[in-house]
């Protein structure tokens, strides 16, 4: 019975480890602890986890394939006709740009110096042809040569300023005129004659401006109803003065009466009033034409 008994249990034995690890008799049994996928705080899901909207029906997918093949080709006519245009507007402003700066090249070298005459021979055009035409018409001199000229100018007790691109010189109506009359002094007459000479001298041909100046005080024991009237009838007396007794021309003069409203110092003072009482001879940066009267 004990060699049957054991038998038996060998057979047992084999027939366990025939069946696997699952149905071995002498294995603890182990609990299966479920793995947790979810990401701790903090810390974002990957994006293969996350669950994705569904897509609405009917919703257009965004693609040039949808787009309409003859819209495309519209815009794209559209945009190269504004290309061409802006091409072709960009070379007439070049070829204006090269024209203007070729004018302006003749015209600096046909002015001549500030209180000298071009020499002949030196690039100055014949008399009669394109260039001499365009050379008469007004030309300009520089800010600087102007300025730079003014110093030049022999003027004892006669104020002159440089005011932007003109010239100013004031001449004392005090000592053009007698008190609240447009008739010239013998003095005054002198003083123009003397004036217009420095003038012509330093600035030949310039277009020059007659300005009447005066100050606030009421006009007394005069016949004229205004300030301006007075300033426009002294501007008047040097213009005709200028024009008769010196070789300024009428072509190159123009009058403005300002009467009381532009005082070049305060009214307050004796001294201001008398200043403000003035003729102004506003000497310009362009000239006349030989050709003008």
């Amino acid at each position: 019975m004990s060699i049957r008994r054991a038998v038996t249990a060998v057979c047992g034995l084999l027939l366990a480890a025939a069946g696997g690890c699952s149905n071995n008799p002498f294995r603890s049994s182990t609990s299966t602890v479920p793995v947790n996928l979810t990401p701790p705080p903090g810390v974002a899901a990957p994006a293969h986890t996350i669950q994705q909207p569904p897509a609405l029906p009917g919703a257009p997918t965004p693609s040039y394939a949808n787009a309409d093949s003859r819209e495309l080709e519209l815009t794209l006519a559209r945009s190269r006709q504004e290309t061409r245009l802006m091409q072709d507007e960009i070379a007439v402003l070049r070829e204006q740009l090269a024209s203007t700066s070729t004018q302006l090249a003749q015209s600096r070298a046909a002015v001549p110096p500030l209180g000298g005459a071009a020499q002949p021979g030196a690039g100055t055009p014949a008399a009669g042809t394109a260039p001499a035409m365009a050379a008469a018409q007004p030309l300009a001199a520089s800010p600087a040569a102007m300025q730079s000229a003014m110093a030049q100018l022999a003027l004892p007790d006669i104020e002159s300023r440089f005011d932007g691109n003109v010239v100013r010189i004031e001449v004392p109506s005090d000592r053009l005129f007698e008190n609240g009359s447009a008739s010239l002094l013998p003095g005054g007459a002198a003083l123009l004659t003397q004036v217009s000479s420095e003038v012509v001298r330093i600035y030949p041909g310039h277009f020059i401006g007659i300005e009447g100046h005066c100050d606030t005080e009421p006009l007394q024991s005069t016949s004229w109803g205004s300030p301006h009237q007075l300033t426009a009838a002294r501007a008047s007396s040097v213009f005709d003065f200028f024009t008769s007794r010196t070789s300024l021309r009428q072509g190159q003069l123009f009058l403005v009466a300002h009467g009381s409203n532009h005082p070049v110092v305060s009214n307050a003072t004796a001294a201001g009033r008398t200043r403000n009482r003035r003729i102004e001879l506003v000497v310009y940066a362009e000239t006349i034409g030989s050709g003008n009267d």
